[in-house]
């Protein structure tokens, strides 16, 4: 039977509150497994197992209830290894590495922000700013639209305008929320997000942080700013010593399928 990762705590975590339930139909049972001062949260692994939402709920839902007793690295959805065994190696293998990311981590969440464009508020913004444009769009529209050609050209222009307004936003974003995070970590770039960065924020100081990202959104309402959080910090459980090949999404490397 292949094992289904959740997570790394502390082996002096507590213990799980009675009757929680992992991935699967019915939830498969959760159990710990230790090695020296570590622990990883796991659970037989489902045959045919598909990211649907009940799937995704009750990963989500097995770290929320593990992260309320202390610190958990989160694996990934769908981080499955061969056996137990397999996982206790990794735990004694990279011990050092969880060990340091459990201290780096302890009392801190993750706060993933991204943002868009209201495209009618850019636009208005960038033919306030750019003295070319306005002047081309002024012409082609006194000359009732202007010429193929030209409307070509001031498309192009409003394009990489709207480009480099994207750019622009992006670190202006970034440098505003900064100052209220322990680290950032940059997302993969995604279709109709200008920004999508995630950052490291102590419990402590997690109101501070949501203020400033209202400030953002005061300060620049041609922005759209979604706030996905308090999440566990998936974003955070590297850096650390170089991953092998093959590592799963969310910092082990466990022989996943």
């Amino acid at each position: 039977m292949s094992t289904y990762v959740y997570g790394i705590t502390a082996g002096t975590h507590p213990a799980l509150p009675e009757g929680t339930g992992g991935v699967g139909d019915p939830p498969r049972g959760l159990r710990i497994l230790q090695v020296g001062n570590l622990a990883a949260v796991v659970s037989d692994a489902p045959e045919g197992l598909r990211p649907k939402r009940r799937e995704l709920l009750a990963h989500q839902n097995v770290l929320s209830e593990v992260g309320a007793g202390g610190c958990v690295l989160p694996m990934r959805f769908g981080s499955v290894a061969p056996d137990d065994s397999a996982v206790t190696g990794v735990l004694a293998e990279r011990a050092d590495h969880y060990e340091e990311r459990l201290r780096a981590l302890d009392g801190r969440v993750e706060y993933n922000i991204k943002a868009t464009h209201d495209e009618e508020a850019v636009l208005h913004h960038v033919m306030a700013q750019n003295p070319e444009v306005r002047a081309l769009a002024d012409a082609n529209r006194q000359a009732g639209g202007g010429s193929y050609e030209d409307k070509i050209r001031l498309g192009e222009m409003v394009a990489a305008a709207v480009k480099d307004k994207e750019a622009e936003d992006a670190t202006v974003l970034e440098r505003a929320l900064e100052p209220g995070a322990d680290a950032i970590s940059v997302g993969p770039e995604s279709t109709g997000w200008l920004a999508n960065v995630s950052f490291l924020v102590k419990r402590e100081s997690a109101e501070d942080f949501l203020a400033a990202v209202e400030r953002v959104r005061a300060d620049m309402p041609h922005l759209e700013v979604r706030v996905n959080g308090p999440l566990p910090p998936y974003s955070f459980v590297e850096p650390g010593p170089a991953e092998p090949a093959g590592t799963a999404a969310g910092g082990m490397d466990v022989g996943t399928e």
